[in-house]
C-alpha cells in the first residue's frame, strides 16, 4: 500500500515475530541444558563428573565405552565403536542423518547422550545386514531409487525401519507424516514412501 510504514510498532529493531523466535531459541537452549543436567546425575543422585566406563547394547551385542556425562551417542559409534553409519551433518537443510534406533525407536544418535541410553537396546544401519542378507527397507531402497546421494540414507532406512516395526500396515499418508523428522534437500521423498508404502502392504 503506498505510503505505508513498516517501522516496528514496538520501538526501533523489535518486533512480535523476532521476539518470538528469540523465545523459541531460548526454550531449545533451556531443553538441551535441562537434558545435559539429567545426563550428569546418576541414579542415586550423585553428580556424575569426569570419564566413565558403561555398558552399551548396540546391535545385539555389550559393548563397553567411556564416556564424559556430555558424549554424544553419536561420538560413541563413530568413535569408538567404529559404527560410522550414522551420520554427523551439522546442517540445517539436513535432519535425521544420525537416526538410529533405541528401544525400537527412531532417535538422533546427536543430541541423545551416551549415559542415557545405557542398558537399553540400540540398533545402527549396520545391523539391518547379515552377511549378504539384507533388510527388506535396503533392497527396497534400491528398487524405488531412494538413495539419494548417499549421506542421509542410512537415516532414512533406520527411520523407515523402525516406523514399519511399529506400523506394519500403514498407509501413504502415516508413513509421510511418520518419516517427518528426517529431512533432505536431495528431495527423493516420492522413492522412499514409495518404498515404505510397498513394504508396508507386505508385512515386511
Amino acid at each position: 500500500m503506498s505510503g505505508s510504514s513498516k517501522t516496528p510498532r514496538s520501538g526501533p529493531g523489535f518486533s512480535r515475530r523476532s521476539f518470538l523466535k528469540g523465545s523459541g531459541a531460548a526454550m531449545a537452549a533451556t531443553a538441551i541444558v535441562t537434558g545435559a543436567e539429567e545426563a550428569l546425575v546418576a541414579d542415586d543422585n550423585t553428580v556424575v563428573s569426569g570419564p566413565k566406563e558403561i555398558t552399551l547394547n548396540v546391535n545385539g551385542q555389550d559393548r563397553k565405552v567411556t564416556v564424559e556425562p556430555r558424549t554424544s551417542l553419536l561420538e560413541v559409534l563413530r568413535d569408538q565403536l567404529g559404527l560410522t553409519g550414522s551420520k554427523d551433518l551439522q546442517d540445517i537443510y539436513v535432519d535425521g542423518a544420525d537416526t538410529v534406533m533405541v528401544d525400537g525407536k527412531a532417535t538422533y544418535a546427536g543430541t541423545t547422550f551416551a549415559l542415557q541410553v545405557e542398558g537399553k537396546p540400540i540398533r545402527t544401519v549396520e545391523s539391518l545386514r547379515d552377511g549378504r542378507n539384507l533388510d527388506p527397507v535396503v533392497t527396497g531402497f534400491v528398487k524405488h531409487d531412494g538413495m539419494q546421494c548417499g549421506y542421509c540414507t542410512p537415516g532414512f532406512v533406520v527411520a523407515t525401519r523402525a516406523f514399519l516395526d511399529q506400523n506394519p500396515s500403514a498407509t501413504l499418508e502415516e508413513i509421510q507424516k511418520g518419516l517427518g523428522g528426517n529431512i533432505c534437500r536431495c528431495g527423493t521423498y516420492d522413492g522412499i514412501t514409495k518404498c515404505a508404502l510397498e513394504l508396508a502392504k507386505g508385512g515386511a
